[in-house]
């Protein structure tokens, strides 16, 4: 492996695991782990597109033609996406709308960075032996599916404010009032055509 890439490899890591240690610490205050972020995220309608959007990435997978590309990391690529990319999506806005807490900003982007890119990268190293070419056109590609798919399992509707992006209440995370489809199905629909378009892409 070029020594450019073992200062890169070796450069995120370390980054993982000083945010790693930053949330062990500040567990008890992080959105990602608590009762209503669980609540927020496994409605039925979420879960049931998380699936049908994981399976159709799994399956594809071999037939892609991308050698990089296979069950395991489509598998947990697909995980990482739905478990955090609302709240990534979440901290990011907060932290730039209220311009505070960027700690807090240091993990988001670093579960971002590990959820589509160094957990990928890192798979493919230890598969192959080598660092993938694709690390980088695959940051820029993965990043537009995991922001549609935190968009996307962010909105939520209540009453008396309509469909929107749950991040925006003052106390997100939280049980949202409804789980229905459809109040949120055409707000959705353009971040699901956008990852159905990329999917698909892939095969041609």
């Amino acid at each position: 492996m070029p020594l450019a890439f073992k200062i890169y490899m070796a450069s995120w890591i370390v980054a993982c695991i000083v945010a790693a240690g930053m949330m062990i610490r500040r567990r008890h205050t992080i959105e990602l782990f608590t009762r209503g972020y669980r609540a927020m995220l496994l409605q039925n309608w979420k879960v049931a597109t998380f699936a049908v959007a994981a399976t159709g990435m799994v399956v594809i997978a071999p037939y892609t033609g991308d050698y990089t590309w296979d069950y395991i990391d489509a598998s947990f690529m697909s995980l990482l996406a739905f478990t955090t990319a609302p709240w990534v999506v979440g901290i990011l806005f907060r932290c730039i709308r209220y311009m505070k807490d960027w700690s807090m900003l240091y993990i988001a982007v670093s579960v971002w960075m590990f959820s589509v890119s160094w957990s990928y990268d890192g798979y493919l190293v230890l598969r192959d032996g080598m660092y993938p070419f694709t690390w980088l056109p695959n940051i820029f590609a993965s990043s537009v599916l995991y922001f549609c798919a935190g968009l996307l399992w962010s909105l939520e509707w209540r009453e008396g404010r309509g469909v929107h992006f749950a991040f925006t209440e003052a106390g997100w995370p939280q049980a949202p009032e409804s789980s229905n489809l459809a109040r949120v199905i055409w707000y959705g629909l353009p971040f699901m055509i956008i990852v159905a378009v990329m999917i698909i892409a892939f095969l041609f």
